[in-house]
């Protein structure tokens, strides 16, 4: 979760492909109801994806879309490594006590935004509160009507800096040093299904926490810290992999040379998240970032919270903090007119990061489906090529938006905008 000062910036139940043929708009062949055909992201050319048994079995170019599917592009599902909660389901705080139906509400409720893979994010709080919900998670997380949706977990902080700004919005009386035996009951607890840690390396312990991680091949984010470039260089020579939500997470008024800032951006072994909603970071930051790290280093992320989807208002957390959530979708805190969160989903900052760079479709998509799938090692998916899982997600853009028209996860189809619910 992140906090930035604003004032200072100016489903149901899943049915398979076959069963879906009367709805698919021309996206599936008439001829075989387990093809799937429309523009290919990658290059705007119409293709023919076929699926067997929840697998892309062959991608053939074909020469004309059927009637109706004009403007219809398929790309891989969406994976969002960093979402804390949607639907009014929270994994850490502020959507009530964590269930194993609010996962699939929220799992269902993702699907219709393309997002086909994301990554629970817990975020700071008490031992027991991580305890608990990672419990619930671990449980869960095979259910078979998640269709394998969650390759795992996220744990954002306790392990961050406590000083006001770094620490973005998460509570300070939770934050503590790194402790590599705490850390491994959490993970116990989540079924050893954590893959990424997202920890401030300048905290004592920090380093050796970063190596800790490094062997036991968990992803390390370095985010809501205030490192010098030594202590980066550092955490990267031990492992770290990516920025957390880079710009983000960092206090208002910084030093202009010596800051977290540049040496995440000036070493090319670090990849970046950065979050493209609007709100968090102005056009000219993410054109900076981007040109820095370009396509290949990184990942557009969420970070979306609990109250994604929701309809605008104000909301009381947890805390007893006053929210208020515009009908633009920005999460705020009034009083002090902060960010207190993001409540858009991935779709949104990848039509975003294309309107403010004029990067291109192929690399937008990719920076949400083929660098997280590597960052991650999920070999099956990321990619439309045969053998990997049939994670489809079919949309158009319109005036500068995306519009999600199919998802596709494992094969069956859980979302359908024509038929409203599946």
């Amino acid at each position: 979760m992140t906090e930035k000062n604003i004032r200072s910036t100016g489903l149901g139940s899943v049915i398979p492909v076959a069963a879906m043929l009367l709805f698919l708009m021309g996206s599936c062949s008439g001829n075989d109801p387990d093809t799937v055909t429309a523009l290919l992201y990658s290059d705007s050319k119409p293709v023919a994806i076929s699926i067997k048994d929840g697998k892309i079995a062959a991608v053939k170019k074909i020469s004309d879309l059927p009637d109706g599917s004009a403007g219809l592009f398929v790309a891989p599902g969406f994976i969002d490594n960093q979402v804390n909660g949607f639907a009014g389901v929270s994994f850490t705080f502020g959507g009530g006590e964590l269930t194993a139906e609010g996962v699939k509400k929220a799992t269902r409720e993702l699907w219709k935004t393309g997002v086909t893979t994301y990554i629970p994010t817990l975020t700071t709080n008490s031992n027991e509160l991580l305890t608990k919900n990672f419990s619930i998670l671990g449980e869960v997380k095979d259910d078979s009507a998640l269709l394998g949706s969650i390759p795992g977990f996220h744990l954002e902080g306790p392990f961050i800096s406590p000083v006001d700004g770094y620490r973005g919005a998460h509570p300070l009386r939770f934050v503590r040093k790194p402790d590599w035996e705490e850390f491994l009951q959490l993970n116990k607890s989540a079924g050893n299904n954590i893959i990424q840690v997202t920890i401030a390396p300048e905290m004592e312990g920090a380093l050796d926490f970063i190596s800790n991680c490094t062997r036991a091949g968990i992803v390390v984010g370095l985010g809501h810290h205030n490192a010098d470039a030594q202590l980066v260089k550092e955490a990267v020579d031990r492992g770290a992999d990516i920025a957390t939500h880079l710009g983000n997470g960092c206090a208002n008024m910084i030093n202009r040379h010596i800051n977290p800032l540049w040496p995440q951006l000036s070493d090319d072994r670090l990849m970046v998240s950065i979050i493209c909603d609007g709100f968090h970071l102005n056009p000219e930051e993410i054109r900076v970032f981007y040109k820095v790290k370009g396509p290949e280093l990184t990942v557009i992320t969420s970070d979306v919270t609990s109250y994604a989807s929701l309809p605008p208002g104000k909301f009381v957390n947890i805390e007893g903090d006053t929210l208020e959530l515009t009908p633009d979708g920005m999460v705020k805190y009034p009083a002090q007119n902060v960010l207190a969160g993001s409540a858009s989903p991935l779709k949104k900052g990848i039509a975003n990061i294309i309107r403010v760079t004029g990067c291109s479709l192929n690399d937008a998509v990719g920076m949400v489906t083929r660098n997280p799938a590597n960052l991650y090692g999920l070999d099956d998916r990321g990619e439309i090529a045969i053998g990997r899982r049939a994670d489809l997600v079919l949309f158009r853009m319109e005036d500068g938006e995306m519009i999600i028209e199919k998802t596709i996860v494992n094969g069956r189809v859980v979302y359908d905008k024509e038929q409203k619910s599946i």
